[in-house]
């Protein structure tokens, strides 16, 4: 799977449940389950960033504290329980950048990854060492292990310039008139470890209902992973993140009106491009009412509001039906 933050994280909760796995943890049961299925998500890396001098990875951290059981529910990010201690304390000293809050519990998750970084792991073997306390159930891979940081072209009263896009999504709330997304580092950047095997050893490939431009996107942008999907034997199937014309959770509007993308589940379709005619699409899910025919795709209307758990798991049965890959009997 291809996968962002929020919504990838809890669409993996579904995956897991659809193959009949423990959909939070690794769980002493389903044991034929777990020899019979891996998962395996390349998750988004163009949301990180450095601040206060740590590395923070958002989006593999959400995934890993989802599926790890630590997730606060209500907010979809950061852990459960948190308390802001250091926050409060970093604005005590005027301490920049006062608009990206780092909770005490979160905070050690970040000293541990930035401690082994900057004593020359890699970020795929940190994720792997992070995942040994949370037990995700899911092998969860950087889509690199380079720089590749996601950067917004905007316009604004100090004319156009670049910023992180942390800043313009968190700071700014997307408000900022955006005309382009700048993969930095990108030139030089490679799939991480084990991104290309798994691919090309997949039975299916999945793009979660994430953020087409910005998560699914930043993916994609890494120099080998869209050759990588092109070409492997999978059929790849894809989920709307659009439903009746509105970004599910988000500000994906923003990010497709910056790139000329109407918001609509066809439009987002045909940004990702047919396989057969040099996109990646093999087959694309939307929700019931939404038109979105593209040639070379098979198109099906199933539910796509991930609800509960239960919803979360019939868009995922869906999704592997349309690639191929029969699911247990619910």
């Amino acid at each position: 799977m291809l996968v962002g933050g929020v919504g990838g994280a809890r669409f993996l909760l579904g995956v897991k449940a659809a193959l009949g796995l423990p959909a939070v943890g690794a769980g002493p049961g389903q044991d034929r389950a777990r020899r019979e299925h891996e998962i395996t998500a390349v998750v988004n890396t163009g949301d990180d960033i450095w601040l206060y001098g740590l590395r923070i990875c958002p989006d593999l951290d959400t995934c890993m504290y989802t599926l790890g059981g630590g997730i606060d529910t209500e907010r979809g990010w950061g852990r459960a329980g948190e308390s802001w201690v250091v926050k409060a304390e970093l604005a005590r000293y005027g301490a920049d950048p006062d608009w990206f809050g780092l909770g005490d519990r979160d905070l050690a998750t970040h000293l541990v990854r930035t401690q082994m970084l900057r004593a020359g792991s890699p970020l795929s073997a940190v994720t792997a060492a992070l995942c040994d306390r949370w037990q995700p159930g899911v092998r969860l891979l950087p889509a690199t292990d380079d720089r590749c940081e996601t950067h917004v072209v905007v316009t604004g009263v100090q004319g156009r310039r670049a910023m992180h896009f942390q800043e313009w999504w968190v700071r700014h709330r997307a408000a900022l008139p955006a005309s382009e997304f700048v993969l930095v580092g990108a030139e030089d950047a490679e799939p991480a470890a084990g991104v290309r095997e798994a691919i090309a050893e997949a039975d299916a490939v999945l793009l979660a209902p994430s953020n087409p431009v910005v998560s699914i996107g930043s993916v994609l942008a890494v120099p080998g992973v869209r050759a990588a999907v092109r070409s492997g034997p999978a059929r790849v199937v894809g989920l709307s993140p659009i439903v009746g014309g509105r970004a599910v959770r988000g500000m994906a509007e923003a990010c497709l009106a910056a790139i000329g993308v109407p918001c609509e589940a066809g439009a987002v379709a045909r940004y990702y491009g047919a396989r057969c005619a040099g996109g990646i699409l093999d087959g694309w899910l939307v929700h019931p009412g939404d038109d979105a025919a593209v040639p070379g795709v098979a198109v099906r209307e199933v539910p796509l509001l991930m609800t509960d758990l239960r919803a979360s798991a019939a868009m995922a049965r869906a999704a592997l039906d349309l690639a191929g890959i029969p699911t247990p009997p619910q």
